[in-house]
């Protein structure tokens, strides 16, 4: 909800506090609050937020962090496994992670968290081989894929970068539909949302063709 200032939305909020307590149920005191637009605020796992004249949905702050110190867990633990295993175990973290924001403005973030798992791997990799150089140590773990010169892969294994999860824009509303009534219109909304998630899956699972990647 919106409003013009602090106040009104206080006495919005205690009739709808009313509303629902009538009902059984109870608002979240973790979960609701009451902030201004521009400074914005964070909601299932997105933080949401007056840009200019629009409004800016992106990964949150906490998101952000929570995915990068699971990618160096799973890196630390894996410290004496197969490049194999460990690229396994990344994906499942790194698409499933792409998958869930790629209808937000994520591009960037994607960006951000792939150069510091490349980072991490770097590492990885010297301690492993703490006596050889750059140039060894590039050649023995990255390999050049189609434009990308640094792929950590095998044969076999392929590390799923973010940056290859495209962005599905949600579609505009209508706000003069009624859901009720313009049944037609939700239908056709809803089989072209579900046509342009299934175009990104096809052509975020073409980055990892050819190779083991669960």
């Amino acid at each position: 909800m919106t409003a013009r200032n602090k106040e009104t939305l206080s006495e919005i909020q205690q009739m709808i506090e009313k509303f629902m307590e009538e009902r059984g149920l109870k608002l979240s005191d973790e979960k609701t609050v009451i902030t201004n637009i521009n400074d914005g605020f964070d909601f299932l796992g997105w933080n949401f937020r007056k840009f200019k004249e629009k409004l800016l949905i992106q990964p949150s702050r906490k998101s952000k962090q929570k995915v990068t110190k699971s990618l160096s867990r799973t890196v630390k633990y894996y410290h004496e496994a197969s490049q194999e295993l460990l690229i396994i175990k990344l994906n499942q973290i790194t698409r499933g992670w792409a998958e869930y924001h790629h209808s937000v403005c994520a591009k960037k973030t994607y960006a951000l968290i792939d150069h510091r798992l490349w980072e991490m791997l770097w590492k990885w990799a010297k301690r492993r081989h703490p006596r050889k150089g750059r140039k060894w140590i590039k050649n023995r773990y990255w390999h050049p894929k189609e434009n990308r010169e640094w792929s950590f892969r095998t044969d076999r294994a392929i590390l799923y970068q973010m940056m290859d999860m495209p962005i599905v824009r949600i579609r505009s509303l209508d706000l003069k539909k009624n859901p009720f009534l313009d049944s037609d219109y939700f239908e056709r909304r809803r089989k072209q949302h579900k046509k342009d998630k299934e175009t990104a899956y096809f052509s975020s699972t073409a980055a990892l063709s050819g190779y083991y990647a669960l």
